[in-house]
């Protein structure tokens, strides 16, 4: 399990897949349980489609962690004070560092290439964010003097992002506040004068400031906005240690180790044909010291070798890293 970062094909992928199902089925007391519960034989599972996926709310209520592990670091997801909020408990945090820095790498380059600027004021504003740790390790990685954080100084960010024009600059938003700093600029005449270098990756998430509205639309509003083709989107959560990313199309592309499926939103041991919509079912092997399979309460499709993200089950929580509502 220690090579799931060496992974090159889908047979890799299965072999690594059932030893770490067998292995957190000894290991995960509460995914034990919920295998048992299920009547599934573990010695039966020789495929992707037999592996039992955990609900991501079982998160909120258990400790989901390797009993051969003790720690105290976790995750914790964002929301309201109200709400029972999800808890991923971290074993280790080189597998979340090599995790960050080789799908930063495999999709979009060299952290050390580039200036990193985080506008992310609803995950600074909290703490146990791993949205915040992501972006950290990849500051660490990169060591640029301008790497730095904006809450709501918008006029900050504006004069920055103008004085790095031509260098390489990756921009993390939440989608709310990327659309506030467009909108500070629109009030104040001011226009990004950008080439190509500038690229923006938002991460999801109105948290009810803006109005909902579709992918498309969004991106088609921050292109715009920024004067770049380059609007990426990560895809991830508390719950897990992998990201998958898109390059600007609504289409997300896993890395190696991670795989994605649509379970039937009303048989969760079927699954969906390509192109067809259902629930997100997650693999991500980077979560060897807690749950790999993870169903979501996120909507989906398959396109390709690739996913798309559609929105939310109906009456699911609010999570800070869910997606806009097609």
């Amino acid at each position: 399990m220690e090579n799931i970062f060496d992974i090159k094909t889908e047979h890799d992928f299965l072999a690594a897949s059932l030893k770490t199902f067998r292995y957190q089925y000894d290991s995960v007391e509460v995914y034990r349980k919920f295998v048992d519960y299920l009547n599934i034989n573990p010695e039966e599972v020789d495929s992707l489609d037999k592996i039992p996926f955990l609900p991501i709310e079982m998160f909120k209520n258990h400790q989901i962690l390797d009993k051969n592990i003790s720690t105290d670091l976790f995750f914790q997801s964002s929301g309201t004070t109200q709400m029972n909020l999800s808890k991923h408990f971290i074993a280790d945090e080189n597998i979340y560092q090599e995790s960050i820095y080789k799908s930063f790498d495999q999709f979009i380059g060299k952290p050390e290439d580039f200036i990193f600027l985080g506008l992310l004021p609803s995950y600074l504003e909290k703490q146990n964010s791993s949205l915040i740790y992501m972006v950290d390790y990849l500051m660490k990685k990169s060591d640029k003097p301008e790497n730095g954080y904006f809450l709501y100084n918008h006029e900050d960010l504006y004069k920055l992002l103008n004085e790095l024009k031509d260098k390489k600059v990756i921009l993390f938003g939440v989608s709310f506040a990327l659309l506030d700093f467009l909108d500070f600029c629109n009030s104040n005449s001011q226009t990004l004068q950008f080439s190509n270098t500038l690229t923006v990756i938002e991460t999801g998430g109105m948290k009810g400031r803006k109005e909902e509205m579709t992918k498309d639309e969004l991106l088609v509003i921050l292109q715009e906005g920024f004067k770049t083709s380059k609007i990426y989107s990560e895809y991830s959560m508390t719950e897990l240690l992998s990201q998958a990313y898109s390059l600007g199309q609504n289409e997300y592309q896993c890395p190696n180790w991670m795989r994605v499926f649509m379970r039937n939103v009303e048989d969760p041991f079927s699954y969906e044909k390509e192109g067809k919509t259902g629930a997100i079912n997650i693999i991500d092997l980077a979560n060897v010291h807690s749950c790999s399979f993870i169903a979501t309460q996120d909507l989906g499709k398959i396109v390709g070798d690739k996913f798309q993200v559609l929105g939310r089950i109906d009456h699911s929580d609010i999570r800070g890293c869910s997606l806009l509502v097609s």
